[in-house]
């Protein structure tokens, strides 16, 4: 339980930095209400890829779709594709 824990930590950090890279430039969730919320999107882009790497232990290659969601009104946000190619680049998976 504790080497799960540990390496959810360590992905965790990761997926911060890369879901923040793919932000830039992404206008605020316009139903979020608020300007410093965050594009839609980022919190699904979010868990989907802390999953990812916490099954894989590996990054993902290619599109992949994010699944539809919902907003807080309960209003469905549509799925979108992610080219992990693209944002990655070369980095290299730290072991």
């Amino acid at each position: 339980m504790q080497e799960h824990d540990e390496r959810e930590a360590r992905y965790r950090a990761m997926v911060d930095g890369i879901v923040g890279e793919w932000a830039v430039g992404k206008p605020p969730n316009p139903r979020a209400g608020s300007p410093t919320a965050k594009p839609s999107g980022f919190y699904r882009l979010t868990g989907w890829l802390l999953e990812y790497l916490l099954r894989h232990d590996a990054f993902p290659v290619g599109v992949h779709p994010m699944p539809e969601g919902m907003d807080s009104q309960g209003r469905i946000e549509p799925s979108f594709p992610v080219d992990f190619d693209q944002l990655l680049g070369n980095r290299p998976f730290p072991l």
